[in-house]
């Protein structure tokens, strides 16, 4: 070989080098785009599972909230991500509505379902029908009974408009059958807890995690749970199935990723994601959070996002044009 054939193929060879690195995934740092601000749910659930997913793709998982517009910046932050498994983003079912938010406004929509691929679905928490300690209701029909007879006179908190906790009021309005309620829009799940227990509201529907304290010190009484069946943490609350009502609606976190991710690194994500979700690490900070692990891989995620995404629509349209 003479010298001019052998820096030929050293630097082929040079060259190839990265190529063959590059195809090696994950090669280094996962961030995950949280779509809300710290301490809401969705922080609360994805900081652990970064951790228990960090020793199992054997590279750091950061988390980086991307908050804003109830979680539509995080959204298009992740939808336009580079679509390479290095940008995740974990959300709440508020991505579900947006699409039918825009269209009912007349706008092009930002998102779309079809922008991201469903990973996982790590926990669902069942929405309560919750009143404050000063008002006078026992049970729902209690309340559904009053509403009936003082049509927009009981006020409800929310965490913003067309949001996850704006969104099953509608619902419930339409399978009881009571008037629309008035509405006392918020910044988020937190102050519409606080509108609540100072009765500025008398009426929300708030997670069993957000609400549980409150239900503890007998500051919020819980009338029924939006879940499919009873909560183990708050057994003797009814879900509204048991009384009557066909609806069920959570506040769910799951793990996304862009649309043109290959088909081999959401293999790879899919079978790390199912051990961090099922590893004690993460079952047991989610528990000591008050959530309850409910845990879909990626097909069944798929599945629920497609359901729970009718609910969300239909909801809107009952909500109708509002302007913020």
């Amino acid at each position: 070989m003479d010298r001019r054939s052998f820096v030929v193929g050293t630097t082929a060879l040079v060259a190839a080098g990265p190529v063959l690195a590059q195809d090696a995934y994950p090669s280094h740092a996962i961030t995950i785009l949280n779509a809300f601000p710290p301490g809401g749910v969705n922080d609360i659930v994805t900081r652990p599972f970064a951790s228990a997913l960090e020793p199992i793709i054997k590279q750091p998982v950061v988390v980086e909230t991307k908050a804003g517009a109830g979680g539509q910046v995080g959204a298009q932050v992740g939808a336009n991500a580079k679509p390479d498994g290095y940008t995740l983003l974990s959300h709440n079912n508020g991505i579900s509505g947006y699409e039918e938010v825009d269209k009912l406004f007349g706008r092009q929509p930002k998102t779309t379902r079809a922008d991201f691929i469903a990973l996982a679905r790590l926990v669902a928490d069942p929405v309560l029908v919750l009143v404050n300690d000063q008002q006078p209701y026992k049970t729902l029909k209690d309340f559904v009974d009053d509403a009936k007879k003082r049509p927009e006179a009981i006020i409800y908190s929310s965490g913003g408009l067309y949001g996850a906790t704006h969104l099953p009021v509608a619902l419930l309005e339409k399978v009881t059958g009571i008037p629309k309620l008035r509405h006392l829009p918020t910044n988020g799940g937190g102050p519409a807890i606080t509108a609540l227990l100072g009765n500025n509201a008398q009426m929300s529907t708030q997670t069993i995690s957000a609400s549980l304290p409150h239900i503890k010190a007998g500051k919020l009484r819980p009338l029924a749970s939006f879940g499919g069946k009873r909560s183990k943490t708050l057994p003797d609350v009814p879900t509204l199935k048991e009384l009557g009502y066909d609806v069920e609606y959570y506040l769910w976190v799951g793990i996304f990723a862009p649309k043109a991710t290959s088909a081999d690194i959401v293999s790879t994500l899919n079978a790390a994601i199912d051990k961090a979700a099922n590893s004690d690490l993460f079952k047991t900070a989610i528990t000591n959070a008050g959530l309850e692990p409910d845990y879909l891989n990626a097909a069944g995620f798929a599945k629920f996002w497609a359901e729970d995404a009718q609910r969300s629509d239909e909801a809107v349209k009952l909500i109708g044009r509002v302007q913020g």
